[in-house]
């Protein structure tokens, strides 16, 4: 959730279209406890009913290798359509827009079944403002929430926020109006961390914590501590500005911690600069720690606020989630949301998704060049970047040792290279495109990327196998596959 001003089971149906999947990425494994090295991407659902992400776990996310699925705040909170509204909580018990209890219960379920483990996206700073009855029947009024809080666990400052380079400002008043939880009395950390701990017993493997950087970091350290799985994994939003007061890295000792630096500054080099830059992209920019920082292309918050691309951005956006991916640094989201021109508007069909790509759900966790790069991160391991190439503007490669290489090309016309991998030698699948290539003894391979597109390979995709790819985009374009799983991918066919 940003500090700005604040207003008032699924079928993933592509139609004829079935995703050319690679020989040898198989279904998904279990997930590590806390995202470091193999199957360390989220796909962030954002707004998903638990319903439907419980189909897309099993259709999509497990197949495509996915580790995590993060999920909206499953708490009871004030009625109304806008996104925001999940973030304005009034109990504890599971009973919001997306979905009861057993809902998320059987989600939590299926999701493992899947190889997929969950992440719960949890908002403990604060509760609501104004009064009403909740999304669960439960009636409040700001600072009174009966059976769970009273004016006594809110009476620090009861002012908004108005100074960020103010400490206690930022941590102990009220974030947009939101009645502000005094995280430091033994009560209030008491029930944060029975919320938690019942999300624990349904089967949660993680949280975000929401609004991280509104409490303090000796608060949260203490709320981690009374949780029953001391390796659950935890993620924390520390939004981080020029003067500001509170320093994201303060939260290093409890979890990993969200580098909001890292979209931003995709943003900017993919918009305006050149992506030769990217070379030492991550600590070399004075980014926290690689293995506690949390990275996006874009989340809910910043995709409206305009600080990072999104999906309005063509493929600026999604070549940024090519490099994302590719790059060995932090822990990548892949945000998945809906179409929307109001920034308040809420998740289309309350959030009960019946196909991608239609209703307005944009669904980035299933685009062919997003989600062939999570088998790509996981076939990368742990090994670093080699064979940089770059033009010193916008094409660049780079391989992930003997495990996987990609080049990207940024620029209006089409690149045809020799590239230098340490690949074994022999035959691949372009998991872009369904293009295959082939390696020699010498570990070179040819090939001519369109303008805007990427070709990636990697040691568990050595051969394409037959079906239809499909880029989802302004139009319908879709490009068959052949059974020798070759086919011409051109830069008419990229998203846009």
């Amino acid at each position: 959730m940003a500090h700005r001003p604040l207003p008032g089971a699924l079928a993933l149906v592509l139609g004829a279209a079935v995703l050319a999947v690679p020989t040898g990425l198989g279904a998904a494994g279990t997930a590590q406890a806390a995202p470091s090295g193999e199957k360390d991407v989220t796909a962030v659902m954002f707004e998903w009913k638990f319903d439907s992400v419980a189909a897309a776990c099993t259709d999509s996310l497990g197949p495509a290798g996915y580790g995590y699925v993060q999920v909206s705040p499953p708490q009871e909170h004030i009625q109304g359509g806008q996104w925001w509204t999940s973030y304005q909580a009034v109990s504890y018990k599971i009973a919001g827009r997306l979905g009861d209890r057993t809902a998320f219960e059987n989600m939590v379920s299926t999701c493992h079944g899947a190889g997929v483990k969950v992440v719960a996206d949890s908002v403990i700073n604060h509760m609501s403002s104004g009064s009403g009855t909740g999304t669960g029947g439960s009636s409040y009024s700001k600072y009174d929430y009966p059976g769970t809080y009273s004016v006594s666990d809110m009476d620090d400052c009861q002012s908004d926020i108005n100074n960020y380079g103010d400490r206690a400002n930022v941590q102990n008043c009220e974030l947009v109006g939101l009645a502000d939880l005094d995280t430091g009395e033994d009560y209030v950390r008491g029930k944060i961390a029975g919320y938690l701990n019942d999300l624990l017993s349904l089967g949660v493997d993680g949280f975000r914590i929401d609004a991280a950087k509104h409490m303090p970091a000796g608060d949260l350290a203490n709320i981690k501590s009374r949780i029953g799985d001391p390796g659950v994994y935890w993620k924390q939003e520390a939004i981080y500005g020029d003067g500001e007061a509170v320093s994201p890295s303060e939260y290093l000792g409890t979890g990993d911690v969200q580098e909001f630096r890292y979209g931003r500054s995709l943003k900017q080099v993919f918009n305006n600069e050149n992506l030769a830059e990217l070379k030492n992209f991550g600590e070399g920019w004075g980014f926290m720690e690689s293995g506690k920082s949390a990275v996006f292309v874009d989340n809910h918050d910043t995709e409206r606020g305009g600080d990072t691309l999104n999906y309005k951005d063509g493929a600026n956006y999604t070549l940024a989630n090519v490099f994302m991916l590719a790059y060995p640094y932090g822990s990548p989201d892949v945000h998945s949301g809906y179409e929307w021109s109001d920034k308040d508007a809420g998740p289309p069909n309350g959030g009960q998704v019946n196909a991608c790509y239609s209703d307005g759900w944009k669904c980035q966790h299933a685009w062919t060049e997003i989600s062939s790069m999570v088998g790509f991160r996981n076939a990368a391991g742990g090994e670093g970047v080699s064979d940089w190439w770059d033009n010193g503007g916008d094409q660049i490669a780079f391989g992930r040792g003997s495990k996987a290489y990609v080049a990207i090309n940024h620029e209006g016309s089409s690149l045809s290279r020799t590239f230098q991998t340490s690949l074994p030698a022999g035959d691949y699948c372009d998991v872009q495109s369904g293009n295959g290539v082939t390696v020699d003894g010498s570990g070179q391979f040819t090939a001519t990327l369109g303008a805007n597109t990427a070709v990636a390979l990697h040691v568990d995709a050595r051969t394409c196998t037959g079906g239809n790819i499909t880029w989802e985009s302004g139009a319908d374009r879709t490009a068959t596959v052949p059974s020798s799983g070759k086919v011409a991918l051109t830069a008419d066919v990229w998203r846009s």
